[in-house]
């Protein structure tokens, strides 16, 4: 299969004009309130994010739409939550990336944490990625894709998209 590149960029550049407004208008939300995934290890999830990547647990309460589920959150930063469920007793199968599923999550973090960071993926021997020097691409312990990026929030590859 043969992709015309030009004729998507080309596409690209239409939707930027007719839709990128030039005096953007406030957005209706207050933010990203949480973004949630599942664990199959409450423990093991609390592991990996709180002591390897640093994004403190901030509560575990129970799920109110599955009786014996836990719902529990990670400070992702400026005002941002990281949430999982587990769900004892049914079984959802491994993490599967899939059309219209979740492809990955971009945390920002700073250069210096970012390094640090990026050292204790090694030591830990978690398989990642390293793409333009700014981002990192790894998986948690239930194959949901991660990024770490340097980028400062609002820019992108030195972009500013917000």
């Amino acid at each position: 299969m043969t992709i015309d590149y030009a004729s998507i960029e080309a596409r690209r550049a239409e939707l930027r004009r007719r839709h990128v407004l030039p005096h953007r208008p406030s957005s209706s939300a207050r933010g990203l309130h949480h973004v949630a995934l599942v664990s199959s290890d409450v423990e093991r999830t609390i592991t990996f994010y709180q002591d390897l990547l640093e994004f403190p647990l901030t509560e575990i309460i129970d799920n109110r739409d599955y009786k014996g589920s836990s719902h529990f959150f990670f400070d992702i930063g400026n005002g941002n939550l990281l949430a999982f469920f587990d769900f004892p007793g049914l079984d959802l199968g491994p993490y599967r990336e899939v059309l219209g599923g979740l492809h990955h999550i971009a945390i920002s973090v700073d250069p210096a944490t970012w390094e640090r960071l990026r050292g204790k993926l090694e030591m830990a021997g978690v398989p990642h990625q390293i793409e333009s020097g700014a981002s990192i691409y790894f998986k948690d312990p239930d194959g949901a894709r991660l990024e770490l990026l340097a980028d400062h929030l609002g820019e992108m590859y030195g972009a500013r998209v917000m």
